[in-house]
């Protein structure tokens, strides 16, 4: 049995050396990962320097997560410094090869490190930090290329072995997936084109595995706006955060779920149970 873990931590730097309450609430989070004992898990979101973790990073997360070996993926130029990146953390009683994956996407995506696959002995692991379509939609057409061009991908990586996929996908699939789905049909996540490229990559041979697990339940989502203080308490938020896997193994995943990150808004944990 393999449990993975996946989060958008919004700043892995601010989590792991600032004292403000938001980085308190983020190491409480870090601590209740830990205490799941996962084998693998994926953050998104790092906002990394260039050249990665810092001494005193890496110090700090070994207190987290000792035993585990650590790969990463930050923003380069020609994109911006100190934005996307992305890490996964595994057990080091498992052996995986690392790839940074160029997927042919549209203006700096390739370079904002929002891929790392790992291939371990039974499956490829991809975490991903999909794009935002941004305020106003200014990048939505960059968005949907993004989909198409990360679609192509991991069902290229299908072809070779099975594929669990996990991140922040910025994308709300369907109406029940979000609180108030009449009023953002055309907010970033919610447009009829970031939703017709997720379904476009499901249909690639993939499936959802936590509706595919839990069916049509309601009012369970990954994600609260921090600009709206309240988002949290009243559940008006977001299910953004996703694990898919191969359509072959999908009836061997055991538990799809989300992990309670108590009153810290913004992303939540979210949790994978399978069996190969």
């Amino acid at each position: 049995m393999y449990r993975l873990i996946s989060w958008n931590i919004d700043s892995l730097n601010a989590a792991l050396t600032s004292e403000s309450d938001r980085a308190v609430k983020s190491r409480d989070v870090l601590n209740t990962i830990k205490n799941y004992d996962p084998d693998i898990i994926a953050i998104q979101e790092t906002k990394l320097p260039t050249e990665g973790p810092s001494a005193k990073h890496e110090e700090v997360l070994k207190k987290f997560f000792d035993g585990y070996t650590v790969k990463w993926v930050s923003s380069e130029p020609p994109a911006r410094k100190g934005y996307a990146g992305t890490m996964v953390l595994y057990k080091n009683n498992l052996e995986a090869k690392t790839d940074i994956p160029k997927i042919g996407a549209p203006d700096t995506m390739d370079n904002e490190g929002r891929l790392l696959t790992l291939e371990f002995e039974k499956f490829f692991f991809v975490n991903v930090y999909t794009p935002n379509a941004g305020d106003g939609l200014k990048r939505l057409k960059e968005r949907q290329e993004w989909d198409i061009c990360y679609a192509d991908y991991i069902s290229s990586l299908d072809t070779k072995k099975p594929v669990i996929a996990c991140g922040d996908f910025n994308v709300a699939h369907k109406e029940i997936d979000l609180a108030n789905p009449e009023s953002n049909h055309m907010s970033a996540g919610f447009t009829d084109e970031e939703r017709e490229g997720f379904t476009n990559i499901l249909s690639r041979g993939f499936v959802d595995t936590f509706r595919h697990l839990n069916g049509d339940v309601e009012k369970v989502y990954s994600w609260w706006s921090q600009r709206i203080k309240t988002s949290k308490m009243n559940n008006s938020g977001w299910r953004i955060d996703y694990f898919i896997v191969s359509d072959r193994i999908k009836d061997f995943v055991k538990k799809s779920e989300m992990i309670d990150s108590g009153d810290r808004q913004d992303h939540t944990p979210i949790l994978l149970e399978v069996e190969l």
